[in-house]
């Protein structure tokens, strides 16, 4: 599949500061890329450079089969951008900012926008001034959402939403990928990136250091397993001896342990020969996935 954006050894530095330290990216047509990191990894300034607003150091990077800063002009035309703090022209109403916006992209759809500006409860004909941040990030959402374009550039997109309204860009995106559309999620939320992504990357320092599904993630993390048998397990050696098994604990009927990527079916079985009342199998999360990064360097996520 056409790759939407691929960077190569990007580099940009602010004075003695280095933001971006050789991060490679790549993010494939028609998919919902998760790019997770915490505040000051370096995920702002990687869009920065893909919208042309901050020219690299060095590396190559190539937006939509373009230059972001050679071509800025057609590639905004081709793309829709959501910062996580959103800034209105405050004598413009909001479906003013909303037009204006898709007439400097590809066009808008208009039964589109009027299905966004529904869902997401906004009234358009209130001016900038007037709104709360969450709804200067709906103005921002709707505009981005019904316009014409080939990819979404998101960055933290629901800060300043309640739960109700992000749920709703949830079930946005959920339909974006449906329609074929690329989206980049920039964001620090694990949860919202863990249901949506496709594949996701996850950045440190400057860098990109794990890249790929959830499940490729997994692979390298222990899964846990909880049963309640009917009765005490009758052999417990022939349990702790299987191997990937580990942290057995056995206390009466009820078993907990943590087990490798691939070694799960000889677990399972060995519990399903003592009658097994309930079990629950916990795949490790994006959280512990991510954590494994930071905690890995002595730091953890801001």
């Amino acid at each position: 599949m056409t790759s939407a954006i691929r960077i190569d050894g990007l580099v940009k530095r602010f004075g003695r500061f280095t933001a971006l330290d050789g991060l490679d990216l790549e993010v494939a047509g028609g998919e919902v890329h998760g790019f997770l990191g915490p505040n000051g990894a370096g995920k702002s300034t990687t869009l920065r450079v893909l919208l042309g607003l901050l020219r690299p150091d060095a590396g190559h990077v190539e937006l939509l089969g373009g230059d972001p800063w050679r071509d800025v002009v057609s590639l905004h035309r081709r793309l829709a951008y959501v910062p996580g703090d959103v800034s209105l022209w405050p004598g413009m109403t909001g479906g003013e900012a909303i037009d204006l916006l898709g007439r400097l992209r590809g066009g808008l759809d208009r039964r589109r926008r009027a299905d966004l500006l529904d869902r997401f409860e906004l009234d358009p004909t209130r001016r900038g001034r007037t709104y709360s941040k969450g709804n200067r990030q709906k103005v921002a959402l709707v505009a981005a959402l019904a316009s014409d374009v080939e990819l979404l550039l998101f960055d933290e997109p629901t800060s300043g939403l309640d739960p109700v309204m992000s749920a709703v860009f949830h079930d946005e995106i959920t339909r974006e990928k449906q329609r074929g559309r690329t989206v980049l999620l920039s964001s620090h939320m694990l949860s919202e990136v863990e249901a949506l992504a496709d594949r996701m990357s996850i950045i440190r320092d400057g860098r990109v250091v794990e890249t790929g599904t959830l499940e490729d993630m997994r692979a390298d993390l222990r899964s846990t397993i909880d049963a309640v048998l009917a009765a005490p397990v009758a052999d417990p050696t022939a349990l702790t001896a299987l191997p990937g098994i580990h942290d057995v604990r056995i206390d009466g009927p009820r078993v907990h342990c943590a087990v490798e990527h691939g070694h799960a079916g000889p677990v399972l079985a060995a519990l399903g020969r003592n009658d097994i009342r309930s079990i629950t199998v916990s795949p490790p999360s994006l959280e512990e996935l991510f954590l494994r990064h930071y905690h890995r360097h002595g730091q953890g996520p801001t």
